[in-house]
């Protein structure tokens, strides 16, 4: 099948889904694609700008000259709701059919196989170079992903569409 038919049917079996799940006649149809979604969880980018929101208030009321105004208030609520926010937003990463997707900062970004150069897998830690862009780090310590997991995955799709895997102990 071409591309743009694959994604022609992928596109239609979602919205049969959707449409059963609304019905409460299950989940999937059949022959739908399979995916391998694995969820992390981000807590440094949270930690780290609790750590500058307080390091911000005490600096601010050290001052002599210092009046909270509402602007500093609404600062600190800011911040702490940007905190929040990271750390409610799972970060994933998704292996399909022929293609695999994460969420970055500027949102959710898909890599086909075809544009992987090299899949690398460490103790703790996988990293997707693709053909053209910044490699994909998945960390165990930083996002808690689960790392063991995703390498089997990850060999797998990596067999399967030729694309060179290296592990490292």
């Amino acid at each position: 099948m071409s591309r743009s038919w694959e994604r022609k049917v992928r596109k239609n079996m979602s919205h049969l889904n959707k449409q059963q799940k609304k019905q409460g006649k299950g989940g999937t149809v059949i022959g739908s694609e399979q995916k391998e979604r694995f969820v992390g969880r981000n807590y440094m980018a949270p930690v780290m700008l609790l750590l500058f929101v307080t390091l911000y208030c005490v600096v601010m009321w050290n001052d002599p000259k210092f009046e909270a105004t509402t602007m500093f208030w609404v600062t600190v609520v800011l911040y702490i709701g940007l905190a929040a926010l990271f750390y409610f937003r799972k970060p994933y990463l998704t292996i399909g059919k022929d293609y695999v997707q994460t969420r970055r900062f500027t949102g959710d970004k898909m890599l086909q196989a075809s544009g992987i150069k090299q899949i690398a897998v460490q103790r703790g830690a996988i990293m997707i170079t693709p053909v053209k862009g910044a490699n994909w780090t998945f960390t165990k310590l930083i996002n808690r992903y689960p790392t063991d997991e995703m390498a089997g995955k990850m060999k797998e799709f990596a067999a399967k569409h030729n694309i060179p895997f290296s592990e490292k102990q």
